[in-house]
């Protein structure tokens, strides 16, 4: 067993520190005086240079929506309401003019809308009814007054001798719109959406030269009358459109969809019925 004392690496640091000795320049101690030129200096190796990263192939970025361009923001309301009146104005029949709304860029709604909802029924007949704006129905069939609030205007004109059908005997009917392309969630059109196509309504009334028309609702009443209250106070009372073929008389009424969910103000709308046959009747 040696009698030497065991080695304490730890002993040894603690003693290189109090010295002042912070770096270790060889594995075995040199005379430092013995140097005629003082210590060497260490050469550090210089590490070698880090291989460059391989490439990777980048991966393509994703494709976003394209920017919106000047041509594809909407159109101010004025410039669209001049557009309106050029292209209704140019159409000389009811056929013409449906084909014109269809083709027209000018209102906003038609961005989310299947297709444009123009009119049914007969063109030119005696009784014209101008509907709000299409819902989902007539949004998906083109027609406007389909589904259950079409069902009760059916049987409300049939009522005072009226159809839109042909060939029944009774009296021809066409159905149309204030709004001619269906509003998101079936919201109520804004005023600019309903000035837009304004124009397009007021021709189809001067094309269709009927004897009288039924507004159903507050959107075409407030359209061709912007004095006109709410449908509540506005109905029943006669008012007149001014075209270039003469005055037509014209009666709000309230809309079927409203009559199905308030069947009480039924009795208000026979009463405004009634009004439109004797109208009828003396025309």
């Amino acid at each position: 067993m040696s009698d030497a004392p065991a080695y304490d690496p730890e002993a040894v640091l603690r003693f290189y520190a109090e010295n002042g000795i912070d770096s270790v320049e060889g594995e075995m101690p040199g005379d430092f005086f013995g140097w005629p030129e003082g210590a060497p200096k260490l050469v550090r190796p210089k590490p070698e240079p880090a291989p460059p990263p391989a490439a990777r192939a980048s991966a393509p970025k994703p494709k976003g929506p394209a920017p919106i361009t000047a041509a594809d923001a909407p159109m101010p309301t004025d410039e669209a309401m001049a557009l309106a009146e050029r292209v209704a104005a140019a159409a000389t029949d009811i056929p013409s003019l449906a084909d014109a709304i269809d083709a027209f860029e000018g209102c906003p709604l038609k961005a989310g809308a299947r297709q444009a909802v123009v009119y049914d029924g007969i063109p030119g007949a005696p009784v014209l009814v101008m509907g709000e704006a299409p819902g989902r129905d007539e949004d998906r069939e083109g027609k406007p007054f389909v589904g259950r609030s079409g069902q009760l205007l059916d049987r409300m004109l049939e009522a005072i001798g009226v159809s839109r059908s042909e060939g029944d005997g009774l009296l021809g009917a066409c159905i149309s719109n204030a709004i001619y392309w269906r509003p998101p969630g079936n919201r109520n059109p804004t005023k600019a959406e309903v000035a837009v196509c304004l124009p397009f309504m007021r021709r189809f009334v001067e094309l269709s030269r009927p004897k009288l028309v039924l507004l159903t609702g507050n959107t075409p009443t407030q359209a061709l009358f912007p004095d006109a209250p709410g449908i509540t106070r506005s109905r029943g009372k006669w008012r007149t459109i001014e075209t270039e073929a003469g005055p037509v008389p014209a009666l709000p009424i309230f809309h079927p969809a409203f009559l199905l969910r308030q069947p009480i103000q039924k009795r208000l709308a026979w009463r405004d019925l009634l009004e439109a046959q004797a109208k009828l009747k003396e025309g």
